[in-house]
């Protein structure tokens, strides 16, 4: 029995939220750079990276919680614990206030991705689609945080940026516990079986391969979203300036690239997932090279081009997991893989000021390439396997 439009349209909401939330720091720091007293935004954003450590730690705690409390308990404290910690943010008056606010927001942030993906995967007949189209709400999430904070800052203040996203946050949650209906056991208790079967052997080496692909992907995620404001700042200096058309330029950026993921959903319901998943990480690297040096224009669409193969990326974890994992397990397997994953690439968040201050958007781009070609020759490790129809086939 699939779920109810009224409570997946709120689960895909949420991951908008969730994305959302995570990047109206990064979109805002320019301003509260300026309102804190500090004389580059580089300097302020290593506060920010408490917020992804708690992001990936709390990804086992929520998906244990997930598993054997029950998903949609969990949610409800997803969307009022994010609506909280947001009107928090905004009321901090210093730099370490606003590092602990922004860490107890990753806190309640890190529920979304082990204990909701799974929620809305658990009954699908076509989980790459349904994963495809919860990754275009959450990357749609990711661009209206660059065009609401870009607004809000320039005509509100950025306090303004964080109150009104926090009050939806508890307005989803007031809907959510009125439309969703209550499980009548715990997820631990499932019979439901993984769609394909998989050797011990095979198994460990794809968990193995999941887990280090998710930490490369999670560093060129952050890297970008958390950069990409003021890669185009720097480098739209003198052409475009003001703060509301660069979100949404940036807005566009981000709403153009979340389609691939789609498109992507839908071939994983049709074909094997090593080639796919090996085409796009190989397409990141000619993309980085190109954008290390793009000024102005041609540096949108460069970025289009890497956010394109980014995003494009992103189904692919969640995918193996419903293809491989079992139902009552998901939500745990996600939480230690998001754990490892997004607690290394906090790193990204803390070293992308220094780096960028110290060696210039150039340099880091060009990481970025290496980082794509360490993705492709994980993912080349990856288990062969039949495409999901012919597997079907067979069964």
């Amino acid at each position: 029995m699939e779920l109810k439009r009224s409570t997946t349209l709120l689960l895909n909401l949420g991951h908008a939220l969730d994305h959302m939330f995570l990047l109206i720091f990064a979109t805002a720091v320019a301003s509260v750079a300026v309102d804190f007293g500090f004389a580059r935004w580089e300097d302020l954003m290593p506060y920010s990276a408490g917020a992804f450590l708690m992001f990936g730690l709390g990804s086992v705690p929520a998906g244990r919680l997930g598993d054997l409390w029950g998903r949609r308990s969990m949610m409800l404290i997803f969307f009022f614990g994010m609506g909280a910690s947001a009107l928090l943010c905004a009321l901090v008056q210093n730099a370490w206030q606003m590092a602990i606010a922004l860490s107890v927001l990753g806190l309640f942030s890190a529920i979304y991705h082990p204990v909701g993906i799974p929620m809305l995967l658990q009954h699908a007949a076509k989980p790459g689609q349904t994963i495809g189209i919860n990754g275009l709400a959450g990357n749609m999430g990711i661009a209206f945080a660059a065009i609401l904070t870009g607004f809000t800052v320039k005509y509100i203040g950025w306090r303004a940026a964080f109150v009104i996203p926090g009050l939806l946050s508890l307005a989803c949650g007031f809907l959510f516990l009125r439309l969703a209906p209550p499980e009548t056991e715990s997820p631990s208790r499932r019979t439901t079986r993984a769609k394909v079967g998989l050797a011990k052997p095979q198994l460990a080496r794809m968990f193995m391969v999941m887990t280090f692909a998710a930490i490369t992907s999670s560093l060129l995620f952050n890297f970008t979203t958390n950069g990409n404001g003021q890669l185009m700042r720097e480098r739209f200096a003198g052409i475009v300036d003001d703060p509301a058309q660069l979100g949404i330029m940036l807005a566009a950026v981000y709403a153009i690239a979340s389609f691939s993921q789609v498109i992507v959903g839908r071939l994983i319901d049709r074909f094997a997932i090593k080639r796919l998943y090996l085409a796009i990480v190989l397409l990141q690297i000619p993309m980085f090279l190109l954008a290390a040096h793009a000024q102005g224009w041609m540096l949108f669409w460069m970025q289009i081009g890497f956010m394109v193969m980014i995003f494009g990326a992103i189904p692919f974890t969640d995918a193996m997991v419903v293809r491989y994992v079992d139902d009552a397990y998901r939500s745990r397997v996600s939480g230690m893989r998001l754990a490892v994953s997004f607690s290394v690439a906090s790193l990204a968040v803390y070293s992308l000021g220094p780096a960028v201050k110290s060696a210039g958007f150039d340099s880091l781009l060009l990481a970025m390439a290496a980082i794509a070609g360490c993705s492709a020759a994980i993912v080349a490790f990856l288990p062969d396997e039949p495409s999901t129809q012919t597997a079907a086939g067979a069964a």
